[in-house]
């Protein structure tokens, strides 16, 4: 959904750097996989196309923090009025 996101930190040596990685339309979701030592991080679209992804060595990663967007539930759409 637009505005996941999901924060990585990563060791550089003598300091540590942030990176993020957001879904930047409507429809597009953020997926995470760790697979042979290496994280990635990626935008994909309704479709499953992979728009871009960004890699880091699995034992340099600090953290990864997933920052969702908050999700109104069907309830309280239709008390506020929002849906049609």
């Amino acid at each position: 959904m637009k505005g996941d996101r999901v924060e990585i930190v990563v060791d550089a040596g003598d300091t540590t750097r942030t990176y993020e990685v957001v879904a930047s339309r409507a429809g597009r979701r953020v997926e995470t996989a760790v697979r042979r030592g290496v994280v990635e991080v990626s935008e994909v679209t309704r479709t499953g196309v992979v728009v871009r992804t960004a890699r880091f060595m699995a034992n340099r990663v600090l953290a990864l923090v997933e920052q969702p967007v908050p999700r109104a539930a069907s309830g309280e759409a239709a008390e506020t009025g929002t849906a049609a």
